[in-house]
Parts: C-alpha cells; structure tokens; sequence
C-alpha cells in the first residue's frame, strides 16, 4: 500500500468524480437493469458511491476545516486509500448478494451461478484502478465463505448491508476515542445511503 503516493489531485480525479456527480445524480435519468451486463454495472458503480460518499463525509464531518489540509499528508493519504478499498470490498460484496438474493425470490432467478462470476469481473477490473493485490485476495475468500452460508431466500430482507457498514466504523481512518462516540451515527449514515440504493435497484430492475 505504501507504493503508492496519492494527492489531492488523485482524489479529485478519480475518486471525487463520483462523490461530486452524487450531488446532480437526482436530475440524471436512470437505465433500466435489463441484464446481467447492466447488473455488473450497477453493483460496482453503486458500491464505489456508497463507499466514497459514506466515508468522506464521516472525515469530513469529524476534520471540519482541516480537512482539505489532510491531502497533502502521505501517510494519511495512504490511510484513507486502505479505508477505500477495504469498505469498497465488503460493499461489492452485500450489494451482490442482495440484488441476485431480490431477483431469486421477486424474479424466479434460477441462474444463482453468475453470481460468483459477476463478482470476479467486477474485481478483476479493480486491477486497472490499483485496488491493492491482497485486498483482492482476501475478499475473494470472504465472498466465498459466505457464498456456501447464504440462504438466498432471505439474505435481502435480513440486514444485507450490515457489514459494510460495520467494515466503515473499522477502516475509517479516525481516532479510537473519537469514533467509539460516532458508532451509531457512522453505522446510520451507511444503512441510509444503501436505502437509496435499495430503492433505486427495485425500480430499475426489469429482468
């Protein structure tokens, strides 16, 4: 992780373009999800927009004015860009579970096998965007350790987002003694941005 020396700049460009077009995304028409392409797409451009949005406002709001100055410190840098990954990682994997988890009891889904390979795409093309090599690893063991757990009937009805919620709390690169009195807030502000996620995916789904 330390290889790589992120800025501002690198935020800006990269990360911030979806935490910024989060801000106009109620005055964008939305595409119908038609097919497991479309599926691939949502869950991967839905979790980097709850991940990023959840996490930098929570610096944000703890770091006030200070914030912007963090930018120019690489170790922090390199903190926040672990926090990313790591949240992103569970994220991916609670928003794949719930939509096949949806289509199986709302849509007769039969084909449960794409799931794994929809989720191997999706991080396979994390490579490019140097989503660190271990991150990976481990998250392709986790989704398989619950993958042989999950009950499909109800995994979308039973919490499905809590993980990535708690994964926020851990990862996020504040202070012990100040994120233990933000608990309840931080995990909130996770399960309302995936709310808006829930919502969006019932509407579009049309398969």
């Amino acid at each position: 992780m330390g290889k790589y020396k992120l800025t501002w700049k690198d935020l800006t460009f990269k990360d911030f373009k979806i935490y910024l077009f989060s801000l106009f995304k109620a005055f964008i028409p939305k595409k119908k999800i038609k097919t497991l392409d479309d599926l691939e797409n949502f869950i991967q451009t839905k979790s980097a927009w709850v991940t990023q949005v959840t996490l930098y406002n929570y610096l944000k709001t703890r770091m006030g004015t200070r914030y912007v100055l963090h930018f120019d410190n690489d170790e922090f840098m390199s903190s926040v860009n672990l926090a990313k990954w790591n949240i992103y990682s569970v994220a991916l994997q609670d928003l794949t579970f719930f939509t096949f988890s949806y289509l199986k009891v709302h849509f007769s889904f039969k084909d449960i096998q794409q799931v794994k390979e929809i989720f191997n795409k999706i991080l396979d093309d994390e490579i490019s965007n140097k989503m660190p090599s271990d991150i990976i690893t481990e998250c392709k063991k986790s989704f398989n350790e619950r993958l042989e757990k999950i009950n499909w009937e109800l995994y979308y009805k039973d919490l499905p987002f809590n993980l990535s919620a708690l994964s926020l709390y851990k990862w996020a690169p504040i202070a012990d003694e100040l994120k233990s009195l933000d608990r309840k807030i931080v995990l909130n502000s996770m399960i309302l941005k995936w709310d808006v996620i829930k919502k969006e995916f019932e509407e579009l789904i049309n398969f």
